[in-house]
């Protein structure tokens, strides 16, 4: 299932600002910054996690073959497009892949990623 493109972080500036700016969180597979925005348009505040986008970076260190990588940006966009309902509030996250990750699978993906989500507020704890 892939992420819906209005969740999807796709610009280099934005991506550069998340990096610039964003809180920091870490596990063995991944590394995911994320930054609070302000969303000044009223209809998308009350709306839960209308407001949230993300955007997975894998290096080819990863993986030299392009078939892997995507296979995982993948297994995250489903894992992501899982725990959205939970998200809240207007964020920018960015997701980078660590090597290890070439081993791991789906559930992996969603028990690190709601991990490192509920320890940088973006998604709700329960």
């Amino acid at each position: 299932m892939a992420l819906p493109r209005q969740h999807r972080l796709r610009s280099p500036r934005s991506f550069s600002q998340v990096y610039r700016q964003g809180r920091r969180a870490g596990s063995y597979c991944l590394a995911v910054k994320a930054l609070k925005k302000q969303i000044p348009d009223e209809r998308l505040s009350n709306q839960p996690s209308s407001g949230i986008c993300f955007g997975v970076s894998i290096s080819r260190k990863v993986h030299k073959r392009a078939v892997v990588r995507n296979r995982i940006k993948r297994q995250i966009h489903a894992a992501l497009t899982t725990l959205l309902p939970r998200a809240h509030g207007a964020w920018w996250v960015v997701i980078n892949v660590r090597t290890p990750a070439i081993s791991c699978e789906y559930y992996e993906f969603l028990r690190e990623l709601e991990k490192l989500l509920v320890e940088l507020e973006v998604l709700h704890g329960h």
